[in-house]
């Protein structure tokens, strides 16, 4: 599906969590766990022993269907049985319900209600996607990151929307290392 499929640590720096979840392969329910306490899908604290190793295969298709889906959109095309895959996770479970409690320092922190589902927390990925997709302004900035060997997809929210790398941190540094080593070396030369 994406770059973190090596085993990189998960990032958020897509604009949505749609797309996060498309640039990581979560191949076990304790990486999918984590990702979904990270992407803030879960509060925090949520005991992560509902999620098993049933939950990853949904997810695994939603990511590819979600793929699909903006590499489409990107290439000016159309895919319509990805559409029905993705507009059926959509129309699943509500996303599960939080409530406030009081932390140990008194203050106000998100709870969940009830035992997290997959199906809720599917939904929850899938209708991100379809308020990515069907939305004018959104889907315009959708972008390919340009860094070498990177397949991640971001939103472009820059101010002249001329952003070429998912991270400015990760691919961009790559790009900058590797363009001041290659004129160091013709400098040599």
């Amino acid at each position: 599906m994406g770059a973190e499929a090596a085993g990189c640590e998960a990032r958020f720096d897509s604009g949505r969590v749609c797309l996060d979840l498309v640039a990581v392969v979560p191949e076990r329910a304790g990486t999918l766990g984590r990702w979904l306490a990270e992407a803030g899908l879960l509060p925090p604290g949520t005991p992560l022993d509902a999620v098993t190793a049933h939950w990853v295969q949904p997810f695994l298709e939603l990511g590819a269907c979600v793929a699909s889906l903006v590499h489409a959109h990107i290439e000016g095309r159309a895919d319509d049985i990805a559409l029905a895959r993705l507009n059926a996770f959509a129309a699943g479970a509500a996303p599960p319900a939080v409530r406030a409690v009081r932390a140990a320092d008194g203050g106000l922190v998100r709870a969940p209600l009830a035992r997290p589902e997959c199906a809720g927390l599917l939904a929850a990925v899938a209708r991100d996607a379809v308020e990515l997709l069907t939305d004018p302004v959104a889907r315009s900035g959708l972008r390919r990151c340009e860094g070498d060997g990177c397949r991640r997809v971001y939103v472009d929210t820059s101010r002249g929307r001329r952003r070429r790398w998912c991270s400015s941190e990760m691919c961009g540094n790559r790009e900058r290392v590797a363009r001041h080593r290659r004129r160091a070396a013709l400098a040599r030369t």
